[in-house]
């Protein structure tokens, strides 16, 4: 099985989990399945936060998810070397909600979650991809999430070519 066939396993199976009642996700992982994640770079709390949005939300799906975390695995085997960090991106340090770069409000927020999603730095209690973040990505040209994360990975510090990207669509 290649790793996205185990994710999209897991995924469904930690979501019918929740969907009978059991919302304690530190009870969901085999050592199977939290070994998977860290070969990924991916915590159990970042899966989780899918799986919750999709059962009580409606999305994001399983396919933007499983995308998602391709964005991470490769950025934590190409630019990382597979070395894990520890969360940096607290609710203490992340912009807010009403500050902007260039008049594109909440650019600055959702910008910090991606390169720290990208790092994985990002505190288990914030979520890339939250519903915050996808009104933005809706309201600015329907944006994939997973292309969002590539894009901010490809802009590296180069804030300009983002806003310029988004300002386009």
């Amino acid at each position: 099985m290649t790793w996205n066939d185990r994710f999209i396993e897991l995924f469904k199976r930690c979501t019918a989990r929740y969907q009978s009642g059991d919302k304690d996700f530190t009870q969901y992982y085999t050592d199977e399945d939290l070994g998977l994640l860290d070969s990924i770079g991916y915590r159990p709390r970042e899966l989780f936060d899918f799986v919750e949005d999709l059962c009580d939300e409606g999305e994001p799906s399983l396919s933007t998810a499983l995308l998602v975390a391709a964005v991470r695995r490769d950025y934590f085997q190409v630019v990382m070397d597979g070395e894990l960090r520890e969360p940096t991106m607290t609710r203490d340090n992340i912009p807010n909600f009403g500050e902007d770069l260039d008049g594109i409000h909440y650019l600055p927020r959702i910008l910090a979650k991606a390169r720290a999603k990208l790092r994985g730095e990002l505190d288990p209690d914030l979520m890339f991809g939250c519903g915050g973040d996808r009104k933005f990505l809706r309201d600015h040209g329907n944006i994939p999430m997973a292309d969002f994360l590539r894009r901010v990975w490809a802009s590296g510090d180069d804030e300009s070519k983002l806003v310029d990207w988004i300002k386009s669509l």
